[in-house]
């Protein structure tokens, strides 16, 4: 049986208008946990994005 790791990352913009990359890869729990903290700080604009290990999503505009 083989077992499946799956990878999210999040961005975001930042209530300084900033847009934000995750520096980690979360699990899918850990990922919607991150988001809700996100939403508490005020951040917009938040999305998971499922990724593999060693690459970063293109977040340009």
């Amino acid at each position: 049986m083989t077992i499946t790791m799956t990878n999210w990352m999040l961005t975001w913009t930042g209530p300084d208008g900033k847009r934000r990359l995750s520096a980690v890869s979360y699990d899918k729990p850990s990922a919607e946990h991150r988001r809700r903290r996100l939403e508490d700080e005020g951040c917009t604009d938040i999305d998971i994005i499922e990724t593999k290990p060693g690459v970063l999503p293109d977040i340009t505009p």
